[in-house]
């Protein structure tokens, strides 16, 4: 079982009958979209993309007129975001807020209510009501517990049960003229029942969870066109360290080893190449790591060009598109006091170390160039210092 987010969306749509609310799509017309709504009606705009806490990071815009809705979403595009969620506006108390969430353990499903919900339920672990649910008969003592009608209980239960959930939250359930009113869901599917939920949920609704960047775009592209391999992943866009990684294994020792120095805030992104790439291959990802190495608002910045000893990568070939790559911007990175720090190794080391480290000491970019024989932790430990 791999436990799957699904859009606020769908759970709703499957929780609440008639369901106003209208998801924005890359391949959605706003402008149609937004006719749908009233004029007397303001509305919330939100990102639905499984990502938690969306009040505290300012993804959730509150009393918005009709007319304000597309500037409202494309507020929310600028943060990196693609799809979202417009619902009618509720006013009501905070008073009125409740917190309810199940969730699949082994001895059953654990129910958590609190008599107070909102965005500081973490603040308040004393306020949570516990308790593990075997059967659905025993849900009527704990809605007398909570003041929870068994009626909202029961349906929660048999939508768990029906869609094969494995976490569901209701934050808040709020208690307004008499009725509960899940007003923010977030919602776990086990992913191997697709083929028992008929089609009640699928994988088109699980939520990307932010837009891809344009380099990542970039070498999504490259990968369908080589037989090497490259993967790519931004961590921090603002972050002060980049790495060029090659091999898998290695890759993954390095960035551990900054996380372990107290660094991984800093780490920009995580990613690799291997199979042999040639030089076009390795200078068509380099300048994208590059790219957004360039883009970084930190102040101090380093560049390292890491990995093991590859068993047939040439390091000579792949280096001659590594230092393509940075002498297109050795200007942009001097102005930008970068620092380069490289550990290599494998066929035609000797002459790809040689010709990295004369680029980079005549472009004054040099940090330490290093062979198989520097520990992977030593590189990475004179690469820290730096910043």
């Amino acid at each position: 079982m791999a436990r799957k987010k699904i859009t606020e969306f769908r759970a709703k749509s499957l929780l609440i009958p008639n369901y106003q609310g209208i998801r924005i799509t890359p391949d959605s017309d706003i402008s149609k979209e937004v006719a749908k709504l009233q004029d007397t009606q303001t509305y919330v705009v939100k990102i639905d993309h499984g990502v938690k806490k969306r009040m505290k990071q300012g993804l959730i815009l509150l009393d918005i007129k009709r007319d304000a809705v597309p500037d409202a979403i494309e507020t929310l595009k600028a943060k990196g975001y693609t799809n979202f969620l417009i619902e009618p506006f509720l006013r009501y108390n905070p008073t009125e807020e409740r917190y309810l969430s199940l969730q699949r353990v082994r001895d059953g499903i654990m129910i958590l209510y609190a008599p107070q919900g909102g965005i500081e339920i973490e603040d308040r672990p004393e306020s949570l009501i516990a308790e593990t649910i075997h059967a659905p008969q025993e849900l009527a003592a704990f809605a007398e517990k909570t003041g929870l009608t068994p009626s909202l209980l029961q349906t929660i239960y048999e939508e768990f049960e029906e869609n094969y959930y494995a976490f569901f939250e209701i934050n808040p359930l709020v208690l307004h003229d008499g009725k509960f009113l899940p007003l923010d869901i977030a919602c776990e599917v086990d992913d191997a029942a697709e083929l028992l939920v008929h089609h009640r949920w699928s994988a088109d609704d699980f939520p990307i969870m932010t837009a891809k960047t344009e380099e990542e775009e970039n070498i999504d592209i490259l990968k369908t066109k080589s037989a090497a391999s490259f993967s790519f992943v931004p961590l921090n866009l603002n972050g002060s360290i980049f790495m060029l990684l090659s091999g898998g294994g290695v890759s993954i020792v390095l960035a551990d080893e900054v996380y372990n120095l107290g660094y991984g805030k800093e780490l920009a992104n995580y990613g690799e190449y291997s199979g042999n790439p040639n030089a076009e291959e390795t200078y068509l990802y380099t300048k994208n790591v590059l790219q957004l190495l360039l883009k970084s608002t930190a102040t101090k910045k380093v560049l390292l060009i890491g990995g093991g000893v590859a068993n047939f990568t040439d390091i000579a070939k792949t280096f001659t598109g590594v230092i393509h790559a940075l002498s297109e911007v050795a200007d942009q990175m001097q102005q930008q006091h970068v620092t380069v720090f490289v550990r290599r190794g494998g066929p035609n080391q000797a002459e790809g170390l040689a010709k990295m480290h004369n680029f980079l000491q005549e472009n004054n970019l040099l940090g330490a160039v290093c062979g198989p024989d520097t520990p992977l932790p030593d590189i990475v430990a004179q690469m820290v210092k730096t910043i």
